[in-house]
């Protein structure tokens, strides 16, 4: 069978301890007053598939432990590094005197498209992502300084921030070249 489903016990995964201590990509990730527990969760296990190196939950966004997070996480609350703090735009400016390029995700005014965005791989970069209905508050946008747009044809504009999660992080993550490490 040329295609045959591999069990999970055949994908060599790391344990829990070895993603924690594995290097990580220079990414972190800031939800800010994310309403879906589910989208939280699927944030963590985006987070743990591409060993990005923090999340930080901001707002009204609901922090683990929580049996909702957890359904979508699956255990990458174990596995991916977090911390909460309650306004973002705070957070973008300590990040930002650290050293690291703060990114809005939204559709905005100057916005770089996604396929034009190329990673600084000497810089550590944080995507903001914002609240289901309202987006990325425009303080944090105004305080980000740049804004990543992903392209979208459709009728509808906007995609759910969990799936944006997972674009983002797989275009930051192959974009850097970084090789599996299985």
């Amino acid at each position: 069978m040329l295609n045959r489903k591999l069990k999970n016990s055949e994908l060599n995964r790391k344990s829990v301890e070895e993603a924690k201590k594995a290097a990580k990509t220079p990414l972190i990730i800031i939800l800010d007053n994310i309403r879906s527990l589910n989208n939280v969760g699927s944030v963590f296990r985006t987070a743990d598939a591409f060993l990005i190196e923090k999340i930080y939950l901001c707002g009204i966004t609901a922090t683990p432990p929580h049996k909702d997070i957890q359904k979508t996480a699956l255990g990458a609350t174990d596995s991916v590094e977090w911390e909460y703090k309650e306004d973002a735009v705070a957070l973008v400016t300590q990040l930002q005197e650290d050293g690291v390029e703060v990114w809005a995700i939204e559709q905005a005014q100057g916005a770089t498209f996604l396929y034009q965005y190329q990673p600084n791989p000497y810089v550590k970069t944080a995507f903001v992502l914002g609240n289901e209905v309202k987006g990325v508050q425009q303080q944090v946008i105004d305080q980000a300084a740049k804004v990543i747009e992903i392209p979208q044809e459709g009728a509808k504009h906007s995609l759910n921030i969990a799936v944006t999660t997972g674009v983002i992080c797989w275009d930051f993550y192959q974009k850097l070249g970084t090789k599996k490490s299985g």
